[in-house]
């Protein structure tokens, strides 16, 4: 007898999805994919008339397990840790090794006194920042309420980039507090740049084999492998990079602004790739022809000349133009260039205590600057070892895919100024200026989780995004729009100067009139004497900004993390501290609470 044919249902009503989106706001991903296989079997269950069970099955991969296992914390900016961390949790599974992976914010703090054996993978921002998702990890360690650890066996690889003085700062601070707590170290720390696989592979390697031994596990021949919800696999990614035809490129501010900033517009269509709200856009740039040409002539090099690094054969200009980084300066680098060209002003900057030079340096010099100011002999193989990796640049995404079907938007500022006597310009930037349309750009999605729209549609946002940093918030309301969301929108814009630097004034206008956009609060800094930025504009609307917070709101935050993200963080603080009667202390402890809830999340760099 055949089975009766499932009879089609109607879509939920609206108050029951509302619910369901509650429900499950703020859930983990292997959360979800425990929920999605346990309503599957509940379906199951009920239409074959079989009584629930009485107890459901622990979601897996979410509690410290009876069996001794492995730990894996990460706290990740830019998805970088998270990609190393989540490999690592693939390679330990299949071995055999029982391992759970968490990102630091999800990590039950109460069971730190009971782990057994730790993995952390942690980013270090900017000027020795944490990256958000682990702030609370982090504080929690630094506090006289972290246990003793004495039955800990751990290891840290620590991720940064060296054109910044505080290099894998947050990794160190973390070993040594481990150390502190009286853990045992497995391995040494490792500290990745940004050609991360360099230090992450053998890191890694080390972390499995301590991982087996410790935990004595064998490969296992066959696994049951948990319902897993169906997700979109592309040939495309950070490696293998898509190539997008440039669509547009169109300047957004005025001649005479003091900012060249693009509205650039590239095709996805074919390749599989898809982004939500949030996510950015890595785009592998290739370095200015002239300054390859100016780079081989300090060297006294022909770029037509063959070097062999790595086992790699390349002509030296393809391995300046595509291969290695020449507009940021790295520690490693200025320390081999320093140890030839015996200057003492530069051996003056590589000691302890004299950061401050050190940052000027790595701030304001490019290679080609070290190269003319403080002349050195280089051998042209020795050199192009020494430069790092070319990495791909990341910009948050401008648009909504329900909006703009297979495309995606980027706002770009390029960066060239004058310095040393030659121009200069940032690599990716000056690439996409210099690329006309339907020429091809190496794309790839690199998710961002940390950055996402409230599941309630009813929920009000607070979009904070001076200059660039904009850029995510114009997706955000296409799609808020596309979705039909019923939440209010508010937006809080700054930039230099209204006549030039009003980025998508007509669009946000427009929206204004359709009640797409419910408040627009702006700060342009230089148009009167007193300079007003974005925090000015908070504390000027405290009072409401304050009352949306207490109704639900949540509060998002694009663009430069070094001082921008600072002062809108204790401005936010002040609000609370202002019109929420709250003490200093209360009012960091709400705003870190936000966090926590996912209502308050920052795309800084």
């Amino acid at each position: 007898m055949s089975a009766e044919p499932a009879r089609p249902l109607p879509p939920l009503a609206a108050e029951t999805t509302a619910q369901l989106a509650r429900l499950v706001e703020g859930l983990e991903a292997d959360h979800l994919y425990w929920l999605s296989g346990y309503l599957a079997a509940l379906g199951a269950q009920r239409r074959a008339a079989v009584p629930l069970l009485a107890a459901a099955a622990p979601a897996p991969n979410t509690a410290v397990h009876a069996q001794p296992s492995l730990s894996i914390v990460y706290g990740s900016q830019t998805g970088n840790a998270r990609r190393v961390a989540e490999a690592l949790a693939r390679e330990a599974e299949n071995t055999g090794v029982a391992v759970r992976l968490l990102r630091a914010d999800a990590y039950p703090l109460r069971e730190l006194a009971a782990e057994r054996l730790l993995y952390v993978v942690i980013s270090t921002q900017g000027e020795g920042d944490p990256p958000d998702d682990a702030r609370s990890f982090i504080d929690f360690l630094a506090s006289r309420r972290a246990p003793k650890l004495a039955q800990l066996k751990y290891a840290v690889l620590g991720l940064g980039d060296s054109s910044y003085p505080q290099f894998c700062a947050i990794g160190t601070t973390i070993d040594a507090r481990l150390t502190e707590l009286g853990a045992s170290r497995l391995f040494a720390r490792g500290e990745a740049d940004v050609d991360i696989d360099a230090v992450a592979k053998p890191w890694a390697e080390s972390a499995l084999h301590h991982a087996r031994e410790i935990l004595k596990s064998t490969p296992v021949a066959a696994k049951v492998t948990p319902l897993r919800a169906a997700s979109a696999v592309t040939a495309w990614h950070r490696a293998r990079p898509f190539a997008a035809p440039l669509l547009g490129n169109q300047r957004i501010t005025a001649r005479d602004s003091g900012k060249d900033v693009r509205h650039i517009e590239v095709s996805l269509e074919g390749s599989g790739l898809a982004y939500e709200p949030g996510d950015a856009l890595g785009v592998w740039p290739i370095n200015a022809p002239a300054l390859v040409e100016a780079i081989a002539g300090a060297l006294g090099e022909s770029p037509e000349r063959g070097i062999s690094v790595g086992g790699e054969e390349r002509s030296l200009g393809q391995w300046l133009g595509a291969n290695r980084e020449l507009t940021r300066l790295t520690r490693p680098f200025l320390t081999a260039h320093a140890q030839r060209a015996r200057n003492d002003d530069l051996d003056r900057a590589l000691l302890p205590g004299n950061e401050d030079a050190l940052r000027r340096l790595l701030a304001d010099y490019q290679v080609i600057d070290l190269l003319r100011a403080f002349p050195a002999s280089w051998d042209a193989h020795e050199f192009v070892a020494a430069l790092r990796p070319l990495a791909p640049r990341l910009y948050s995404i401008a648009s909504s895919r329900k909006a703009v079907g297979e495309e995606a938007h980027l706002t770009v500022a390029i960066i060239g100024y004058d310095a040393f006597g030659s121009r200069h310009q940032g690599a990716a930037s000056a690439y996409l200026a210099n690329r006309g349309e339907g020429a091809s750009i190496p794309v790839f999605v690199e998710t961002n989780e940390r950055f996402r729209l409230p599941a309630d549609p009813a929920r009000d946002i607070v979009m904070i995004g001076p200059g660039t940093g904009v850029a995510p918030f114009r997706g955000f309301l296409q799609e808020r729009a596309e979705t039909g969301a019923t939440g209010r929108n508010w937006l809080i814009f700054g930039n230099p100067h209204f006549r030039s630097d009003f980025l998508y004034q007509l669009e946000w206008q427009q929206a204004l009139k359709q009640r797409r956009l419910h408040r627009f609060d702006l700060a342009f800094s230089r148009d009167q004497s007193e300079k007003v930025y974005v925090q000015h504009a908070i504390r000027r609307a405290g009072r409401e900004l304050h009352a949306w917070i207490e109704n639900g709101a949540y509060i998002y935050v694009c663009g430069d993390a070094t001082r921008m993200a600072k002062d809108v963080d204790k401005a936010l603080r002040d609000v609370f501290v202002e019109h929420g009667g709250l003490g200093v202390e209360d009012a960091a402890a709400a705003l870190a609470r936000l966090a926590q809830e996912r209502r308050y999340a920052r795309d800084v760099y």
